[in-house]
């Protein structure tokens, strides 16, 4: 996702000199596309988040169109001060990139897992938040939020995430994407989940159930009308998110309580007391249920 990302960065700053991008010390061998080719727009900070923030907020001030690039929990937990006063109280064209979203740096333990990443977001003023499922999804994402005003949040994987969109769907900010049509179940995914859930909803028709997929990038705003059609349509959903407690899964209960919606619903995400582990990603999701065949047990069950 992170090569889609800078990729398309280059190719937009191209044609649009507003966009700056500044980065906390980190993204060798990713960001040298864009310092090479436009040094004039590129600030390598240092190891100050808080700090970049600030002048991400001074430079959109001046008209300019800033990208902020950092790993999980560095440029959204430790500044979340800056942006909420700096960038969203004044409603700033600041682009707030992380990568390694859920467990990607699993092996480095809490400091480095981004497991509450989009629940803080999403509550914030103005705050676009949007989490993509594919490196497809993140090159549609990335020219999507330059053209979005005000702050965004962009979380990616990392690198070497399986392209599940064989066709370039249509993408809207706030909508969801279909990628399956059902009527017994409704999947519902947000991140770096989508090659899994797609993966089970194949499994779960070889087996004659009939299910409905849905990849949903943006989480706020939420496509409200996507999940109140779902829950009709089908009567059951299970949201599959590599993020704790609210999140996604959190999001679309709001939606389907708030509405008074008779629908069986079921939030696969990372629990609470299980975060603290280090190990690989595959290990720490399947520890949480969110591996294929456990998203597949839970759909059976429901």
């Amino acid at each position: 996702m992170r090569t889609a990302f800078i990729k398309t960065l280059c190719e937009l700053a191209e044609q649009d000199e507003r966009i700056w991008l500044l980065c906390g010390d980190l993204g060798y061998s990713v960001l040298e596309g864009f310092s090479s080719r436009f040094p004039n727009r590129f600030v390598n900070v240092g190891v100050a988040e808080q700090n970049m923030t600030g002048i991400a907020a001074g430079l959109a001030l001046s008209g300019k169109v800033v990208f902020i690039y950092s790993i999980a929990n560095f440029p959204v937990m430790r500044c979340l001060e800056q942006i909420r006063n700096d960038v969203c109280y004044h409603n700033l064209n600041v682009k707030i990139v992380t990568v390694g979203g859920g467990l990607t740096y699993g092996s480095l333990g809490y400091t480095h897992h981004g497991v509450e990443d989009i629940a803080v977001m999403r509550v914030l003023p103005n705050m676009t938040v949007i989490a993509p499922g594919d490196p497809v999804e993140a090159r549609l994402a990335t020219q999507a939020i330059l053209n979005t005003p005000g702050p965004c949040y962009l979380r990616l994987g990392k690198a070497g995430e399986p392209v599940v969109h064989q066709i370039e769907p249509e993408f809207q900010v706030g909508k969801a994407i279909s990628l399956q049509l059902g009527t017994g179940l409704t999947l519902i995914s947000t991140g770096g989940m989508l090659q899994s859930v797609v993966l089970a909803a194949e499994k779960l028709a070889s087996q004659g159930y009939s299910v409905q997929v849905l990849s949903m990038p943006t989480v706020c705003p939420l496509d409200e009308p996507a999940i109140v059609q779902a829950a009709k349509q089908t009567g059951k959903i299970i949201t599959v998110e590599e993020h704790g407690l609210g999140g996604l899964g959190s999001a679309v209960a709001e939606v389907l309580a708030l509405g008074g919606i008779p629908v069986k619903f079921k939030s696969l995400r990372l629990q609470r007391e299980a975060m603290k582990v280090a190990g690989s990603q595959t290990v720490l999701r399947s520890s949480q249920g969110l591996s294929l065949e456990g998203i597949v047990e839970v759909a059976i069950s429901l």
